[in-house]
């Protein structure tokens, strides 16, 4: 088994390298051309994984520099070449950044948020009526949380609109505007009832835990572990193995993880989770994940992942911090893994990986099917980490597929998601929404259902018909992605 490559692998922002793949000074342009847009097609001949499929992608482009300079001169924008150079038959999940520093600093847990997850689909209950759409959950600390505002309210009115068929892109403001003023509601005995007066909140810059909620349920003589987890961010390493510190002292011998609205996040941090689920692995010598680059990168062979015995902490700018014993449990032979069509990633990574090792029980929809990774591209002089000294004439970055992700037996076949073991869908009650650990929501009912081998059928079906509504909602940026962090210059693979 291939020892992580750390230095080249591990980057939130793999804050890579552009001058040194080929600037060099007697490169000097002839005619003149825009020096992002060379950053770009650097950038994407060195590290996109399928540069090997795109014509325009080869080596050969810059065989005559006058030509590729013209070449560059064709496009409009960097962005236009960018999109242009995509391998849109395969790839639905690389992306052009404007803003470098508000990217890494979303990978690392900090953003302007209202601290609201909304729920994939808006729904109406009588055609042509008033939309409404449901809170999937508020981030602890938030402003979303301050206002008085939780998981299942109904959203009705965004900035004096009320949500009807014509007019619901409104809810968008909640992505776009730093501050909206939302009313919300719930269904009594069939009618709507607004909860008082709307509520103004304003969006701040603030580190959102991934860690939404954890309990330990007792029933049947078994005790349940479960972890609602919204994203593998890199410095709540801590709090996770905290998390799975306490699953341990309350000698959980069943596991139930709930990624519904969990779109992705570092690599390492889900090796890290899957080594705390099954601490039956002795460290260091299975494979949890391998990743493989294009033939510029790693042409024999790729790169392992394994299972770890230790914690590796790191602060908000990617900085190691220390190493500390990991909470791993030994008990666990089935995983139950809760799941939506927002299940992305570094999520499924963690599904995949486990297979080989325990059966991977999924209750809910099938998610969405990226078994595949990237890295953060700036333009700087350097190789690696170094997200300091990027090139200051512009913010310019890009986030584009460089790995695709296997499983100790080389398996990779999800990229049409995982189909789940027992399907559902939270738009079948969207206006019963329980709380998290309720034993009654009916995902976490399914999977204590199996547990104890109940088998009484539920009744998820509201008591009153709703219907979706169109397509479904904005998301955050940069919401369902897979990625690897930095390793600041320490010698931790």
């Amino acid at each position: 088994m291939h020892k992580i490559k750390y230095l080249a692998l591990s980057l939130i922002a793999s804050l890579v390298i552009l001058s040194s793949c080929v600037k060099d000074q007697d490169d000097a342009p002839q005619i003149e051309y825009d020096e992002i847009t060379d950053f770009i097609w650097r950038g994407l001949n060195y590290w996109y994984y399928w540069q090997g499929e795109i014509e325009e992608l080869s080596d050969s482009k810059l065989s005559n520099l006058d030509d590729y300079h013209l070449y560059l001169s064709t496009f409009d924008s960097p962005e236009a070449l960018f999109d242009h150079l995509k391998y849109d038959s395969q790839d639905d999940f690389s992306w052009y950044i404007d803003d470098v520093a508000e990217q890494l600093k979303s990978f690392a847990g900090t953003s302007k948020s209202y601290g609201i997850r909304l729920a994939r689909s808006l729904f109406y209950v009588e055609a042509g009526g008033n939309v409404y759409i449901y809170i999937a959950y508020v981030v602890p600390g938030s402003p979303a949380e301050e206002a008085g505002l939780k998981r299942g309210d109904l959203i009705y009115r965004v900035d004096g609109t009320v949500m009807n068929p014509d007019n619901y892109s409104v809810i968008n403001n909640l992505f776009n505007n730093d501050t909206v003023t939302i009313g919300v509601g719930s269904f009594v005995d069939g009618a709507f009832q607004a909860s008082g007066s709307d509520v103004e909140i304003t969006r701040i810059e603030f580190p959102a835990t991934p860690i939404q909620y954890y309990t330990v349920l007792e029933t049947s003589g078994k005790k349940i572990g479960y972890l609602v987890y919204n994203s593998f961010k890199y410095p709540f390493h801590k709090e996770l193995n905290d998390v799975f510190g306490y699953f341990k002292d309350n000698g959980v011998d069943e596991l139930v993880l709930d990624l519904r609205y969990n779109g992705g996040g570092t690599v390492i941090t889900a090796a890290f989770l899957a080594s705390m689920i099954d601490g039956s692995i002795t460290p260091e010598q299975e494979a949890f994940a391998d990743l493989r680059y294009n033939d510029k990168r790693n042409p024999t062979k790729g790169s392992t992942y394994p299972f770890f015995g230790d914690v590796y902490l790191y602060d908000f700018d990617g900085n190691y911090q220390s190493t500390v014993p990991m909470n791993r449990l030994t008990s666990i032979e089935t995983l139950y893994v809760l799941t939506s069509a927002s299940t992305a990633s570094a999520s499924e990574m963690i599904i995949n990986g486990l297979r080989p090792y325990m059966n991977v029980i999924t209750i809910g929809g099938t998610t969405v099917g990226k078994n595949e990774g990237s890295i953060t591209v700036v333009d700087s002089p350097n190789s690696y980490d170094d997200p300091d000294n990027r090139n200051p004439n512009h913010t310019v970055g890009m986030q584009p597929i460089v790995f695709q992700i296997y499983n100790k037996l080389g398996q990779n076949d999800y990229d049409n998601g995982f189909v789940p073991t027992i399907e559902l869908d939270e738009m079948d009650y969207p206006t019963e929404i329980k709380d998290f650990g309720d034993p009654t929501e009916p995902f976490l009912a399914a999977a204590l259902n199996l547990i104890t081998g109940t088998t009484a059928k539920m009744d998820l079906r509201p008591s009153m018909n709703v219907y979706p509504v169109g397509k479904p909602i904005q998301e955050e940026k940069f919401s369902q992605e897979m990625y690897l962090i930095p390793s600041k210059g320490t010698e931790l693979k």
